[in-house]
């Protein structure tokens, strides 16, 4: 009889031993699935996070503004008010590299800009109003290097680039740009650079310009981007592919015309306008090689001016004050050399 008491308390022993061991097992299966599917998130929030952060080498899109009211003033007068009706633009991009050294790169710029725009003005004679709908043509191509070095033991990089303009009849101006940027901190969640902005135009009256790039990764997953005097953005990954993004960014936007009026019929002019876009971005990643892009919100155009083209920014023939208006913006990136770009910067 002890016999089998020893027996059976053997095998409840064995048995509350084996399930403990299972439980244990099972514990620890959970918890190994469920730092792999952390892990796995996180590997993809990464890799989401450095396609955004990539140059985009094609990049196509589309903006439309609400109606805005405008008023216009030549020689101090002020003319009467007018109405922006319907603008649209579409805009391409594509940046292209010949060549990629260690410590330097050798590539190309080219942009292409197309608006059409509806303006009901005023007649200054007879008080009556016109419709008229032009259609404008920009274009430029830019020659780029880029020189990698290093400047009190601290990173340097200077970009140089030449440029030429035009409209869809003639290229107008000759212009080159330099800039050199200092990286001051670089780590996992805080980028720190400084630099100067050398501006080669014969139409503009700043020919030097400092320049702040501040990025910080907050512990609840949110970025500051701070590129002083780009843009100030508050950004987020969502959605795993996804990145929202709140702040203002700076642009400018400009094309050339001729034929303003019959005194001066072969006079060539450049209206250029400073744009501050207020409002939210939202980024999708699709697949490993498109990038969707929305932007929504107020744009107020700050300054705005038309000025002949052999003047500067500041002789301005036309002066032109804006309404604020809500605007909306559409694109799609295109990069196929996504992997490889990718492959490289995790290497490094």
């Amino acid at each position: 009889m002890e016999i089998i008491k020893k027996m059976i308390l053997l095998a409840v022993l064995c048995f509350l031993s084996s399930k403990g061991k299972s439980q244990t097992a099972d514990t620890l299966s959970q918890k190994q699935k469920l730092q792999d599917t952390t892990n796995m998130r996180r590997n993809a929030l990464a890799y989401a996070s450095r396609q955004f952060a990539m140059v985009r080498p094609f990049h196509v899109e589309f903006s439309q503004l609400a109606p805005y009211r405008y008023t216009a003033k030549r020689d101090g007068i002020s003319l009467p008010d007018n109405q922006v009706s319907t603008y649209h633009q579409i805009k391409a991009n594509a940046n292209l590299y010949f060549l990629a050294k260690k410590k330097l790169i050798l590539g190309a710029t080219f942009s292409y800009r197309y608006i059409t725009a509806e303006n009901n003005f005023t007649i200054p004679s007879s008080g009556l109003m016109k419709t008229v709908e032009d259609d404008f043509t920009y274009h430029s191509t830019a020659l780029n290097f880029t020189y990698i070095s290093k400047i009190f033991n601290k990173p340097f990089v200077l970009n140089t680039s030449l440029v030429v303009d035009g409209s869809a009849k003639h290229f107008e101006r000759l212009k080159g740009l330099a800039m050199g940027t200092m990286v001051l901190k670089a780590d996992k969640r805080t980028k720190l650079m400084t630099g100067i902005l050398v501006n080669v135009d014969p139409s503009t009256k700043l020919p030097l310009l400092p320049m702040i790039t501040y990025e910080r990764r907050l512990t609840n997953g949110i970025m500051i981007d701070l590129m002083m005097p780009k843009q100030l953005l508050v950004r987020k990954q969502v959605l795993g592919r996804g990145r929202i993004s709140l702040g203002t960014e700076l642009d400018r936007n400009g094309f050339y015309l001729d034929n303003m009026h019959e005194q001066m019929r072969s006079q060539r002019y450049e209206y250029r306008q400073i744009e501050l876009d207020n409002g939210v971005i939202y980024e999708h990643l699709i697949g490993n090689y498109l990038i969707l892009t929305a932007r929504t919100g107020a744009k107020w155009i700050a300054i705005s001016r038309l000025f002949e083209k052999e003047k500067t920014f500041s002789e301005e023939w036309l002066a032109i004050a804006a309404k604020p208006t809500a605007y909306f913006n559409l694109g799609i990136s295109f990069n196929p050399f996504a992997k490889k770009m990718l492959a490289k910067s995790y290497i490094k």
